[in-house]
């Protein structure tokens, strides 16, 4: 995986657009809200939000950390590409996209749904 393959999987979830935060972060959104960011200065590091349950198992990889600000919300830090394994990319990715799309309100869900089939 490396961030170009990154951006083509969250382009191709449904209803995702795209926002340059803080100066230097690229934001994937759903409904306004961030599913996964990546810096665009540097070495490229990525956050994603993952379940309770994995948040720690995670962390204890070698370049996974949690992540500044977030992580009291299980978001994880992967400070380098090769930390994942590209399923586990896939996988990651995915599910931090459905995590924050299921809080998203149901007119929100709907919506990104409807487009969807148009």
């Amino acid at each position: 995986m490396n961030a170009t393959e990154l951006d083509k999987l969250c382009l191709k979830l449904k209803g995702t657009t795209t926002d340059v935060k803080w100066g230097n972060d690229l934001c994937y959104c759903v409904g306004g809200k961030m599913y996964c960011v990546i810096t665009l200065e540097g070495s490229p590091k990525v956050c994603v939000k993952v379940l309770p349950e994995e948040f720690t198992e995670l962390t204890e990889r070698k370049n996974v950390i949690p992540a500044p600000y977030v992580a009291k919300y299980h978001w994880v830090m992967v400070e380098n590409f090769a930390a994942l394994k590209p399923g586990e990319w896939k996988k990651y990715v995915q599910q931090s996209y459905q995590l924050v799309f299921d809080k998203l309100p149901k007119k929100v869900r709907e919506s990104i749904s409807f487009r969807q089939k148009l």
